[in-house]
């Protein structure tokens, strides 16, 4: 994600600091998350929270066996890396002063909020808008792919259906292609992910989420290059009735749609009316297509 901040453009030895704390902190709750989901693949079952619980206490005693978690967030830190990245060097490569990734730690689900950077300079062209929103999601997209090949490759059938106090998640599009290629016939519920396939799928849901043409989401980034204020503008709000529907199906979506319609549909005005080239057009239908492919209505259920 790119969020526009104006700011100074120098890093100083105290951000170097906090950037490097807030990804040391971010692998070691993803790690910790990891290692849950390290033993419940080894289990054969599908994710129970209280193993995730057990991981995270693992952590506060700085117990070694949460390093089994690796195999979850070595992959999955880097699909958020190199979505960042790519926004990152076109920022560079455009001359647009930009910070270097801040990753958020959670102890909650995934051991992480995600990363974004700060867009701390003015950003004059519609071309160079588009290319700064649609870098991230390609890099990152193309950063998952083997992981979610692989991760497949290394996935396994359980008996029977998913059953209740454990945690399932929605199977996207290109998921469930890689799955029925892997196991044809069997049902998504009977396929236990291995966990650099659950990095993957973060990594999905993570691309999808951002490509949302609303605000200054890269999907938004993009839309506003294509079609100006105008479009964002309504766009926008049909985005958010689109969220309140959806919140009938899987309710955080109410929370995310209330925080975009208050603070997430405004954009920062770029003063060009040059229409974007044919290439960056074509680009945008990809984003589309990837867009349709990673996303799901209901990303996690059994919470």
């Amino acid at each position: 994600m790119a969020v526009p901040i104006a700011r100074s453009s120098s890093i100083s030895l105290r951000a170097w600091l906090l950037h490097g704390t807030l990804f040391l902190l971010t692998f070691l709750t993803a790690t910790s998350f990891g290692a849950g989901l390290v033993e419940n693949f080894r289990l054969s079952r599908p994710m129970n929270p209280d193993l995730l619980v057990e991981s995270f206490l693992r952590l506060l005693h700085l117990d070694r066996a949460i390093w089994s978690g690796l195999l979850f967030s070595v992959p999955l830190l880097l699909i958020l890396l190199a979505h960042e990245l790519g926004h990152y060097l076109e920022c560079r490569r455009g001359g647009v002063d930009a910070s270097l990734p801040y990753f958020l730690p959670s102890p909650l689900m995934f051991g992480t909020f995600g990363a974004f950077i700060r867009i701390r300079s003015p950003i004059y062209s519609r071309e160079a808008l588009f290319d700064i929103g649609i870098r991230g999601p390609l890099a990152g997209f193309a950063a998952l792919l083997p992981f979610l090949i692989g991760g497949v490759a290394l996935s396994k059938i359980i008996p029977g259906e998913n059953g209740s106090g454990v945690v399932g998640f929605g199977s996207p599009l290109i998921l469930q292609l890689f799955e029925h290629l892997r196991f044809p016939g069997v049902s998504t519920s009977r396929i236990l992910l291995h966990p650099a396939a659950m990095a993957a799928w973060v990594g999905l849901f993570a691309t999808a989420l951002n490509l949302l043409p609303i605000g200054q989401l890269d999907g938004g980034h993009i839309l506003y290059a294509i079609g100006g204020s105008w479009w964002h503008r309504r766009v926008g709000l049909a985005m958010v009735l689109v969220l309140a529907i959806g919140g009938f199906f899987y309710w955080p979506w109410w929370i995310w749609g209330v925080v975009m319609f208050f603070f997430g549909r405004r954009h920062v005005l770029i003063y060009d009316s040059t229409p974007v080239s044919r290439s960056r057009l074509m680009l945008a239908a990809a984003a589309l297509l990837i867009f349709i492919l990673c996303a799901t209505i209901v990303p996690v259920h059994g919470l």
